[in-house]
């Protein structure tokens, strides 16, 4: 009984902290990129991020809610898939991108701006897609931070 009781328990926790998800929209001279997206605002969201994964959908990322502007940097420790990185100011621009970091490494990538955002996406996307810094971010269903 103690083992369900704590298995429940795990669960709850679990699907609290669980991510809620928005969607993107990105402004680029090849037209608009869309991406569906789980939100990292919590601390625990942060940390986890998108360790562990086998595979993200073109079409999909993570983006990361900051309470303010600051400067951020991330690492790939346990991520199992080379992501771009996307940071992006208060004001919903493109202030600079990582491409393609390496994924299982614990070397750290910023790009040395204040960003109020981060998006992670797959390894190479923004490239492929035209996405540049200066790019204006629309956020539909992101909840102000």
């Amino acid at each position: 009984m103690w083992r369900w009781l704590l298995l429940s328990l795990v669960l709850l926790i679990g699907v609290a902290d669980a991510a809620e998800s928005g969607s993107l929209t990105i402004d680029t001279a090849k037209g608009p990129q869309h991406f569906a997206v789980e939100l990292a605002t919590t601390p625990a969201q942060m940390e986890l991020g998108l360790m562990y994964r086998e595979s993200l959908p073109a079409d999909a990322g993570m983006l990361f809610v900051y309470p303010s502007e600051q400067p951020v940097a991330f690492w790939m420790k346990n991520t199992l898939i080379p992501l771009d990185m996307l940071f992006i100011g208060a004001d919903r621009r493109i202030v600079g991108i990582v491409a393609s970091a390496e994924p299982q490494t614990e070397t750290t990538r910023s790009v040395g701006l204040p960003s109020q955002y981060v998006l992670e996406i797959g390894g190479g996307l923004s490239g492929q897609l035209g996405i540049r810094p200066g790019q204006l971010v629309d956020f539909q269903g992101v909840p102000p931070p």
